[in-house]
């Protein structure tokens, strides 16, 4: 006892130098060692989610096991020289303008694009050789969200205020919307709008129609504290003008389809969250994206009828790993797709682990469920809002990163 006494401030000393070597030792293996082997990055793949209205029938869609891929896998070696046409391999990828730009959408001609630049805040059509021009003289000020009419002269510009303005670029006139209408959407022919209107009191919201101009406005179902799980989406045929989802349990939702006639359409179950719609081009079908715990809580790929008594049938995995969002039906059967290279488990949940991550262009035949690779990058490009011209010739896309427009060719 005596002999530890005397050398006590020795010993504390010694271990103390012991504990911050060990310590020094974790934490060089845990955050600076390199490892020994890199993991190899797999093709990206897919798996399916659900929620609900009132006095709607379930769905009882059979699910048609997913076809094998048979297109080329994104980990082939593109070739050394670019191909100015996406054949499968390294393409090249022409820049259409270099200032950020929001809401890109196809003209009425079929192969330029409109736009809103960021910087001047100006409307522009830009056509195929990256010639701009104006739409119109006005300065827009920071314009927050675009939403096309069909016929592409008239757009509701939405601002940071809550301000929502209806603007007509043939007569260059405005219509202001009231600041609690949001989630706008046009019907086919541009002539009336879905969209929710969202009192203070929850008793007071509502998933409504009106016309163009925010005239002879409907209400259809009422929204409650619901609101987020409705989504406006006019149907191509008119049939539906809105979907609410309902959660089954933790990897299920109901999807529920809303008519203008409260018509007691079919649910659709679906196995997934974050439930992502886009119709197909006839309005026959629905692509969907959803995410779960059956694929680590990434985004996956599904279609299913979407018309009549077959609501919820002939349910299928397209087994691609991306957003409904990141795609664009060239026709009612063919897909393309912008695909990140890799996915981190839980991108479905938090889409900020995709921000930085380089996209591959895949086609897929929604029928057959074949996909093929058609185009990789040398650049990281995160593809967004994909556009195809009207003759299926180009492809044209936002650069989510730097929010600039670039072009591929198809043929």
């Amino acid at each position: 006892m005596e002999f530890f006494t005397k050398y006590k401030k020795i010993f504390l000393v010694i271990g103390f130098i012991l504990i911050v070597f060990i310590l020094g030792y974790l934490l060089y293996t845990v955050f600076f060692r390199q490892p020994k082997t890199q993991p190899s990055i797999k093709e990206p793949i897919i798996s399916e989610i659900s929620t609900g209205l009132p006095q709607a029938k379930p769905g009882t869609g059979q699910v048609v096991e997913p076809i094998e891929p048979t297109g080329l896998s994104a980990e082939k070696t593109p070739s050394s020289k670019a191909s100015s046409v996406a054949l499968g391999g390294l393409t090249q990828i022409n820049a259409l303008n270099e200032t950020p730009s929001l809401a890109a959408t196809l003209s009425s001609k079929g192969d330029d694009l409109q736009y809103y630049n960021k910087t001047d805040e100006k409307f522009y059509r830009i056509n195929k050789d990256g010639q701009a021009t104006l739409m119109e003289d006005k300065v827009f000020h920071q314009v927050e969200s675009v939403i096309w009419s069909p016929n592409k002269n008239k757009a509701i510009l939405e601002y940071p205020d809550g301000t929502n303005v209806v603007y007509d670029f043939d007569n260059k006139k405005q219509i202001t919307l009231p600041a609690h209408w949001k989630d706008f959407n046009f019907a086919p022919d541009g002539s009336k709008l879905v969209m929710k209107s969202i009192g203070l009191d929850p008793d007071n919201r509502w998933l409504a129609v009106v016309n163009e101009d925010g005239s002879r406005a409907q209400q259809l179902e009422p929204l409650g504290d619901k609101d987020k799980t409705v989504y406006p989406l006019w149907s191509p045929n008119n049939q539906t003008v809105a979907m609410f989802t309902e959660g089954v349990d933790f990897d299920r939702q109901e999807v529920y389809f809303v008519g203008l006639h409260k018509e007691n359409f079919k649910s659709m179950v679906i196995n997934g969250r974050g439930f992502q719609p886009k119709w197909t081009p006839d309005g026959n079908e629905l692509l969907y994206s959803v995410y779960s715990s059956n694929n680590n809580f990434k985004p996956t790929l599904w279609v299913a009828n979407a018309i009549g008594d077959t609501i919820g049938n002939d349910r299928r995995l397209l087994n691609i790993e991306t957003w409904a969002e990141k795609c664009v039906f060239a026709n009612a059967i063919d897909l393309y797709c912008a695909v990140p290279n890799k996915l981190e488990e839980g991108s479905g949940i938090f889409e900020e682990l995709s921000e930085h991550t380089k996209d591959n262009l895949y086609k897929i035949n929604i029928k057959t469920g074949s996909k093929k690779l058609i185009a990789t990058t040398n650049s990281s490009y995160n593809m967004s809002n994909l556009i195809i011209s009207s003759d299926s010739s180009l492809l044209y896309f936002t650069d989510k990163i730097n929010e600039t427009l670039h072009k591929v060719n198809l043929k």
